[in-house]
């Protein structure tokens, strides 16, 4: 989340990257790295629909381009924050720096394709989904960005299984600040890992939930924050970055990296764990 007080402090410190200077050399690291953008970019003023809004400056993408993000999921509850050209200018505006939006698309017909991104000869595959656009807005459904349907992800899956070696599932679901997955979380991230994904990756309760190994596959129910401004529950100062080795198709070794959330920006905890 690039916005409120995250913004003030990069507006403070004159330094549009600085969420990311801490961790920045860490992420620059892997091959891949992927995030979920919780405020759409916007190059205007006016905000859509009701109730909390964020919304990016264009400046703020430094500091993605400092972590070298590769692909950011842009499916969540914010989507459609800044309407309609909120959701085409976000798309174009990552494009331009050399980031992948998943999740949502700019034509209908382009939203289920999945992303391929290929590394030492291996290809990636990546689908994003998101059980709600605007915050509990339902009067309207924009099918540039995809639902949460559990038989629609499957097909997803298995179509673009057929083209990347290995899948991996972005899905922003589950009830804000509970320590544990909901029965609905677990439900779409197994029907994924049962219809060939390899690895689901959970955002939106912003707190660490467990993960689980489940039918050879991995699954982050929730990571916790990264860059946000949640001071009010300790749970919320805290996330974990993963950090998922391959040998060809297969996951080699996982790695998780325990951050803690500061005003400046998360910085890396003195343990880690694997």
């Amino acid at each position: 989340m690039l916005c409120r007080a995250v913004r003030r402090q990069m507006l403070a410190a004159h330094d549009p990257a600085l969420p990311f200077r801490k961790i920045a050399p860490l992420m620059r690291a892997a091959d891949i790295t992927f995030v979920n953008l919780e405020s759409p970019f916007s190059d205007h003023g006016s905000y859509y629909g009701h109730g909390l809004i964020f919304h990016a400056p264009p400046d703020a993408i430094a500091g993605l381009t400092l972590a070298n993000v590769a692909i950011a999921s842009t499916a969540n509850n914010h989507s459609r924050d800044c309407g309609p050209p909120g959701v085409e200018f976000t798309i174009a505006w990552l494009r331009a720096h050399g980031i992948v939006a998943l999740g949502t698309s700019v034509s209908p017909s382009r939203t289920h394709e999945g992303v391929i991104l290929a590394r030492h000869r291996v290809r990636f595959g990546f689908l994003g989904y998101t059980f709600d656009q605007q915050n509990g807005n339902w009067h309207d459904i924009d099918t540039r960005i995809a639902m949460i349907d559990i038989p629609t992800m499957c097909r997803d899956v298995a179509g673009l299984r057929k083209r990347a070696d290995v899948v991996i599932v972005s899905m922003h679901d589950g009830i804000e600040y509970m320590p544990k997955p909901a029965q609905a979380q677990i439900a779409f991230a197994h029907a994924a890992i049962d219809a060939g994904a390899t690895l689901v990756i959970g955002h939106h309760p912003h707190v660490i939930q467990p993960s689980e190994e489940y039918r050879g596959g991995l699954i982050f129910y929730s990571l916790g924050n990264l860059v946000f401004d949640q001071y009010q529950r300790q749970e919320t100062q805290h996330g974990e970055l993963a950090e998922i080795s391959f040998l060809g198709p297969a996951i080699l070794a996982t790695h998780i990296i325990p951050v803690r959330i500061t005003p400046t920006g998360p910085e890396l905890e003195v343990a880690a764990r694997n």
